[in-house]
């Protein structure tokens, strides 16, 4: 698989939903940061992609509400090492009345250069029941508005093809 070009400068201009300073305890064997770890950045991302959306922790906890993965694609394009500073900043693709559809792109800021890419599809869950919902119309709106804003940019994201929301 080719490695897609991605300008690093256009993805400093989307929404920063992460980021932090790899400590030792992230590395592996072969002294950079283990898979695991870019996953574990990537979801805590994901806590800025619901504060945006409106899907604080009180409200998922006064609604009953909350959000399910349901697929997901890494693409790692370079090493993170210790002590390296890195963000996360996410693009919204795609909203279906349950689902979705972001891409987060992981900037190490010490070799300036996007260190991995982490497409995702979630979707709304009524955790009564635990079964997925539609958004609520106040969130559906929240995130219709950051949808349209993404839809303007004048580049394409490296998506996998396979995922929608």
């Amino acid at each position: 698989m080719p490695r897609p070009q991605i300008d690093l400068e256009n993805v400093r201009q989307l929404p920063l939903t992460y980021e932090a300073t790899i400590p030792e305890d992230y590395l592996d064997m072969m002294g950079h940061m283990n898979v695991m770890w870019y996953t574990h950045l990537f979801s805590m991302a994901m806590g800025g992609v619901f504060r945006m959306t409106g899907l604080s922790h009180e409200y998922m906890q006064e609604n009953h509400s909350g959000m399910f993965a349901l697929e997901s694609h890494i693409r790692y394009l370079s090493e993170v090492r210790v002590d390296q500073k890195v963000s996360v900043h996410t693009l919204f693709l795609n909203r279906s009345p349950k689902r979705i559809h972001v891409i987060h792109f992981l900037i190490n800021h010490d070799k300036r250069d996007v260190a991995a890419t982490f497409e995702m599809v979630s979707t709304h869950i009524d955790m009564r029941i635990r079964r997925t919902s539609p958004f609520p119309d106040e969130l559906s709106t929240l995130i219709d508005n950051i949808v349209a804003e993404h839809t303007k940019l004048d580049w394409k994201p490296p998506l996998c093809g396979s995922m929608h929301a």
